[in-house]
């Protein structure tokens, strides 16, 4: 190739450069590999007999520990990569004093990520086991009723909670009532407190029954079921408060468990704060299918979930991933969706919906009843040989499940027949009930002899992220992590907006305690404007809002939520520093209709640009706040726009500070002269508010900005009153921007970036 310059040509060797580094990379694992074939031949039997040996429900967690542990003393070379047949053996890596059995950097390194026909589990592969293996120890099966409610993706949320999900919970508190032993699990608090609001205290305390009974529990307890790519931790944290803090008060209950079937992909940052939640358990459900074939294969698919940086085992949550393709019915009873779906019976012959595999659900009765249990029994004692006990969870639910009473009787009664059967068969070694989550992990505990904070566990410590998520094929869900960038951004405004008027809020709610005269501040309105606000940011952390995944209807009504807070919260942060900036507080005089402050910008809608607001100078001062919601002494940088370049700008001190003066543009060549962006460095204390005074100043000593224009279709343009604007030549040669930390190369034909050099390597 023939290159332009010499920069360009320097580019060029250092992306070769990295391109030589991977590569010897890749020679240095295949040496390793090959080191290992011997290792390999000496440990595969043992290997091999030892997961053998490792059977449901055996309470010998050393002898896997032992085993692991025998391979680093025999074989102090090892690599943490061992081969055994054609699946991979993942062994601890070791870190100083940080050990885990499974570190996903590792996991994603070893895996080719292909996607072989399984058979019936298309994803997997075939389970086989041996009917003796229960002789010893029954099967618990816990199958867990729930109903997955997306708080907005096809309808908005409140037309989905019109429709279908008020019903869902009319029916269940009535269902629940007709039998004890049925269970069910709710999520999205967003939608029960919605629930709650219309429904009488007869309903009420029979919900609190429920609860108490264990019979009904609430998983996770967030306002929603959030995304875990795309949202902020701030934001995460928020909508699981508001939820938490919504059941303490209403039904004083703290939820135990985490229930996340729907997020596309999932966080270690998640599991995090889970823990400091107090949670000891959780379950997730969509990651990648080679991850989770890996997984079954090496009954890895319930683990403790460490931070990557933590040196101990303070961040550990045991945490079950469910093995196949989806959360629904087809998918959750065992490995073969054409077998589960006939246990869906909500498909029954002469409903709306129907099994794709063409083999419909038969109603239980006394003459197919021993064929049908025998029928799921088999696909719960294949799925439980993914995992080391023999406590196997079968969830039972869908999208927007249960909203007909129908359904629960359809699914109740069938299934209710099918485990009396069961249990009255002691030959078939099974204990199968309808439970909740707490009640599956409970028994998990009980079985594996683990308490709460166990270090000597059966499960293994597992370590990092799963993302980036394929659901089959190449089918990567990666596109949400920057679509409708609009909504995202707007998020973030409105998460910024909560944390300055939160913190003025409460600032000014202690003053206007102080006298009778500030006893007007509307503290309770403003209450409600910012407990909607963090309500409305909440809901849009459900994994199809800030995603971008729902129609664009949906989508609008996000955004109005998020822009109505908007405007609230500036209503709220101008009344609260209303108070906070007065000297004399007896001077205060509160008036809705004359706020004593406007807010730098102006958005018109919920899809609009923000317009920032356009200063109007004079001789006379006037007064620019500006807050610093952080709990750090700040230096930043503000820009604000002013209709004069002749400013001049005095400090909370009253002393002159440096300013620039930088051009609005009216398009690409055209300098508006109706408005100058004036920028400065402020400086302002933790949680402070800083006062500057603007005013027009013919002698200002403002540092005009300079710029060099390059247009690729030259023409004259006319020289400016206020800023020197020089065009720049029309050239073939590339265009070179660069500072201490960056260097851009621009295409001196058509003005494009075409390379980008910084500190961590290169960019093209």
């Amino acid at each position: 190739p023939s290159f332009k310059n010499v920069e360009t040509c320097c580019s060029a060797f250092l992306y070769f450069g990295q391109l030589s580094i991977l590569q010897e990379k890749i020679d240095h694992l295949e040496r390793l590999l090959a080191e290992n074939n011997e290792i390999i031949s000496n440990i595969r039997d043992s290997v091999i007999n030892l997961s053998e040996s490792v059977k449901d429900g055996q309470k010998n967690p050393e002898a896997v520990n032992i085993g692991q542990g025998s391979v680093s003393e025999l074989f102090p070379s090892a690599s943490a990569l061992l081969a055994v047949d054609s699946e991979d053996c993942l062994f601890a890596s070791k870190s100083g004093s940080h050990t885990s059995d499974v570190q996903m950097l590792d996991v994603y390194d070893i895996l080719p990520f292909d996607n072989p026909d399984g058979g019936v589990w298309k994803q997997g592969f075939d389970i086989t086991y041996n009917e003796n293996e229960w002789d010893g120890e029954p099967l618990q099966v816990f199958v867990v009723p729930h109903s997955h409610n997306d708080p907005g993706w096809l309808k908005t949320f409140d037309d989905y909670f019109r429709d279908q999900t008020q019903h869902i919970l009319n029916n269940m508190v009535l269902k629940l009532q007709e039998d004890n032993r049925r269970k069910f699990i709710w999520s999205e608090v967003s939608y029960f407190s919605k629930w709650w609001d219309g429904i009488d205290s007869q309903k009420r305390d029979a919900v609190k029954r429920l609860i108490k009974d264990g019979q009904f529990e609430i998983v996770t307890g967030g306002w929603v079921m959030p995304d875990e790519a795309s949202s902020h931790y701030f934001a995460l944290i928020d909508q699981l408060i508001e939820g938490h803090q919504w059941l303490e008060k209403n039904l004083g209950v703290k939820p135990k468990s985490g229930w996340a079937v729907d997020p596309f992909g999932h966080s270690p940052t998640m599991a995090y704060l889970l823990k400091r939640t107090g949670f000891s358990k959780m379950l997730i459900q969509r990651v990648h299918y080679s991850i989770k074939k890996h997984f079954s294969t090496q009954k890895t698919l319930e683990f403790f979930w460490r931070q990557n940086w933590d040196l101990g085992s303070s961040t550990d949550i045991l945490c079950h991933m469910m093995p196949f393709y989806s959360y629904d019915v087809p998918h959750t009873c065992g490995p073969d969706p054409k077998i589960c779906c006939q246990f869906d019976f909500k498909r029954l012959p002469g409903g709306r919906i129907s099994c794709p595999w063409r083999v419909p659900p038969e109603a239980i009765h006394a003459g197919n009843v021993q064929h049908r249990a025998w029928m799921i029994l088999d696909q719960y004692r294949k799925k439980s040989k993914l995992f080391r006990t023999k406590v196997l969870l079968a969830p039972l639910g869908d999208d927007f499940r249960y909203t007909e009473s129908s359904e629960w009787d359809q699914q109740y009664q069938n299934y209710q027949k099918l485990f009396d059967y069961m249990n009255s068969r002691p030959e078939w070694h099974v204990k199968a009930q309808f439970g909740t989550l707490s009640d599956y992990f409970e028994a998990l505990l009980k079985e594996s002899n683990l308490g709460e904070e166990s270090s000597n566990s059966l499960f293994p410590v597992l370590s990092g992220d799963f993302f980036t998520y394929a659901d089959r094929d190449h089918h990567y869900w990666s596109g949400y992590f920057t679509s409708r960038p609009f909504y995202k951004r707007l998020d973030r405004v409105l998460e910024s907006y909560i944390r300055a008027a939160e913190i003025l809020y409460s600032l000014a709610l202690v003053q206007s305690s102080k006298s009778e005269k500030m006893s007007v501040f509307p503290s309770v309105d403003n209450y409600k404007l910012l407990t909607e606000a963090r309500r409305n940011l909440g809901l849009f952390q459900h994994h199809d809002a800030i995603t971008g995944t729902a129609k664009d209807w949906v989508v609008v009504d996000y955004g109005t939520r998020l822009f109505h807070s908007i405007m609230n919260l500036k209503k709220v942060i101008i009344d609260s520093v209303h108070i906070l900036i007065l000297r004399d507080k007896s001077d205060y005089n509160y008036d809705s209709a004359t706020p004593l402050l406007k807010m730098d910008d102006v958005q018109a809608s919920q899809d609009s640009l923000p317009r920032k607001t356009v200063i109007k100078l004079t001789l006379q001062p006037r007064y620019l706040l500006i807050h610093n919601p952080t709990e750090q002494e700040r230096f930043s940088v503000v820009s604000v726009n002013v209709n004069s370049p002749k400013v001049k700008l005095l400090s909370p001190l009253g002393k002159p500070v440096n300013v620039q003066i930088s051009a609005v543009w009216d398009g690409a060549t055209t300098v508006s002269h109706e408005a100058y962006q004036m920028s400065f460095v402020a400086h302002l204390p933790p949680l402070g508010i800083g006062v500057y005074q603007l005013l027009e100043d013919e002698s200002s000593e403002a540092v005009l900005a300079d710029y060099n224009i390059y247009v690729r279709n030259s023409r004259q343009e006319k020289s400016d009153r206020v800023f020197r604007i020089k065009e720049m030549q029309h050239s073939v040669d590339n265009i070179i921007l660069e500072n201490a930390y960056m260097k851009l190369w621009f295409s001196g034909m058509s003005g494009l970036l075409e390379w980008g050099l910084h500190p961590a390597g290169l960019e093209r």
